[in-house]
């Protein structure tokens, strides 16, 4: 720690503890415990299960297939399977043969796997038979595992001397990217050695831990359920694929097979954590991540819930903590402290330590990736020199997520850099508010986001599930919030939608959220207009906010509006009332009553001066 900057002090970097680790990679983790524990249930589909014995057989007899048609250190193989223990076979075939595999759902569309076949330079891909019709062709050699049994099973059952070592690439996973095509990260066996040994020691992982695996293919928490319980001896036992989507199958699943330790993604999570479970349960911990954790377990629930945080450029977790039950807090949940071997730092735009307040989150040591496949430009962007470390080239990756330190060492998560917005001059974090709004009891889970009619002119729209049974009105929400944010911070519109929609990575998927208008909740105590001027106004408000009706104690810029709307209303005032409304008065008087009252007081005013300038030149036409 040499290195360290002179403004910034060693307790201001968080560094994960960093016991000795097995300087072996993850396949050999999972030889090892074939050897010593041979009959052991190692993966169950629940329609086929395969031993320890058996799985190891069977990978190295493909991986010897796989190095006899040209699998080397370092090459890319695509794995295009169903989730099965085919799969498991053919991902510890690939690492055994010395090979990189890249995972390929075939529920992805067919112009994305080949893009990223051809991005990845995958020499091969792994299948079966029944998947290839439609698959894109390419220069990639198909292997089946099924219609090329013959050919696989004439090799030998032992172990290939690959020489991989944990500086080679172990897997490449491609995550969304801002130009449309998606963006592959090289991670290495280093990253995942470190990873499964942190596992194995945080959660006390044994042979006789039966975990479960859910993620889809493409989402690297696929890989930390894979080998952190493989290479530990424990059984991993596949959920099917209307299981892994219902939080009531899920959580039936979850007691009838007798898990101990699963990972749940957070909008999933949630929703388990607010189901009753049986005594006769037997998970130890739920692990969540993916997206920020609104809610803290009850106390009631049978197991522990933690909470884990890291980008996939830094091989699937970076920080993680236990959420502690029945917990009042007013802030979310935090994502913890640094895993072994992981440096955290939060740093200012200069890269200077934050010791208070918000940051931007780099990570570097144990687990950092290599870079992006094919894009030396953008590994160059977010892969940047580590200033804060004496090993020579060391790296830090910019996450472009926004935390800060708490007072016992733990991380909060602000949400990211590119999601803060400007509401009427003020900075938000939408984030905040939705975490806010998820502690009413009439919400179960929600999303706030930023939309922008107009240039510049930003509104804040809250999507909300609401609690089973549970009614509540927008007029409702707003007092809520306004009770504990600012006023620039309580949303312009909610709407209610039956779930929060995701990716298959798990993290809300915001361009599935309806509009704004079809289901948006109804202010209570709607009162209609009263007086002329209050019947006038709402024929000229209605339409411009693109709504049915607008009561006279709703606010102008709660429905949405804004300062190039209120230029509107006030060109439609002096057109209707021949009185010149300001845009400064607007601002004091948001309501349609105010409004009203001020447009009457402007009348009169104008009537006044009219009846004195009437009566002066009477006085002066008698004199």
């Amino acid at each position: 720690m040499s290195s360290v900057k002179s403004s910034t002090t060693v307790s201001e970097i968080r560094i994960g503890s960093v016991p000795g680790l097995q300087h072996i990679c993850v396949h050999e983790f999972v030889s090892q415990r074939a050897a010593e524990t041979p009959n052991a249930l190692a993966v169950s589909s629940g329609q086929e299960e395969l031993s320890y014995a058996e799985l190891d057989r069977r990978a190295n007899r493909l991986a010897n297939y796989l190095r006899s048609v040209g699998v080397e250190r370092n090459a890319v193989v695509g794995l295009y399977l169903d989730r099965s223990p085919a799969m498991v076979v053919a991902a510890l075939a690939i690492l055994k043969a010395g090979g990189a595999y890249v995972p390929l759902d075939p529920i992805h569309p067919v112009e994305r796997l080949a893009f990223m076949l051809r991005d990845s330079n995958a020499g091969m891909v792994v299948t079966s038979a029944g998947l290839t019709a439609g698959f894109p062709s390419g220069a990639w050699r198909m292997i089946a595992l099924d219609s090329d049994m013959e050919k696989i099973a004439a090799h030998t059952d032992a172990a290939p001397e690959s020489g991989v070592g944990l500086d080679d690439l172990a897997y490449i996973i491609y995550t969304s990217g801002s130009t449309g095509q998606p963006k592959g990260v090289e991670l290495i066996h280093s990253g995942l050695t470190n990873l499964v040994c942190w596992h194995q020691r945080e959660f006390q992982v044994t042979s006789s831990d039966r975990a479960s695996a859910q993620s889809a293919l493409g989402f690297d928490a696929a890989v930390w359920e894979m080998w952190s319980y493989l290479a530990s001896g424990a059984s991993l036992h596949l959920a099917g694929e209307l299981v892994r989507n219902d939080a009531i199958a899920l959580r039936d699943w979850i007691v009838s097979r007798r898990i101990t330790i699963s990972f749940a993604a957070t909008v999933m999570a949630e929703q388990l954590l607010r189901l009753d479970w049986p005594a006769e349960t037997l998970l130890r911990f739920l692990l969540t991540g993916a997206d920020a954790l609104k809610v803290y377990p009850s106390a009631r629930l049978p197991f522990v819930l933690v909470n884990n945080y890291g980008p996939t450029e830094c091989t699937v977790v970076s920080t993680s903590g236990i959420v502690p039950a029945g917990s009042a807090a007013s802030q979310a949940p935090s994502i913890g402290k640094a895993i072994d071997g992981v440096e955290i730092y939060i740093l200012d735009e200069q890269q200077r330590a934050v010791k208070d307040g918000a940051g931007e989150i780099y990570i570097g040591g144990a687990g950092l990736g290599r870079g992006y496949r094919n894009r030396p430009d953008l590994t160059a962007e977010r892969f940047v020199p580590n200033p804060f470390s004496a090993a020579t080239g060391a790296r830090m990756y910019r996450t472009g997520d926004l935390g800060r330190w708490l007072p016992n060492g733990e991380i909060a998560f602000l949400g990211r850099l590119d999601e803060q917005v400007k509401v009427r001059g003020y900075r938000v974090e939408p984030s905040e508010v939705s975490t806010v709004l998820g502690q009413h009891p009439a919400v179960q889970a929600s999303l706030v986001v930023a939309t922008e009619d107009l240039p510049g002119e930003k509104q804040l729209v809250a999507y909300l599930v609401l609690s089973p049974g549970a009614t509540v009105s927008a007029t409702a929400l707003r007092e809520y919030l306004r009770q504990r944010v600012p006023d620039y911070m309580v949303p312009t519109a909610f709407v209610s939608i039956p779930t929060l929609p995701v990716t298959e990575q798990g993290k809300v998927n915001r361009a599935a959220l309806p509009s704004v208008n079809g289901n948006r909740l109804a202010d209570e105590a709607y009162l209609e207009p009263r007086t002329l001027v209050e019947e006038e106004l709402v024929k000229i408000l209605a339409p411009l906010l693109k709504l049915d009706r607008v009561g006279v104690n709703d606010n102008f810029f709660l429905l949405g509006g804004h300062s190039l709307l209120g230029t509107q209303v006030i060109a439609r005032v002096s057109e209707t009332f021949g009185v010149d409304l300001t845009l400064l008065k607007l601002f004091d008087h948001p309501t349609v009553a105010e409004m009203s009252a001020e447009i009457e007081n402007l009348i009169l005013d104008k009537v006044e001066k009219t009846a004195n300038t009437q009566r002066a030149g009477e006085r002066n036409a008698s004199v």
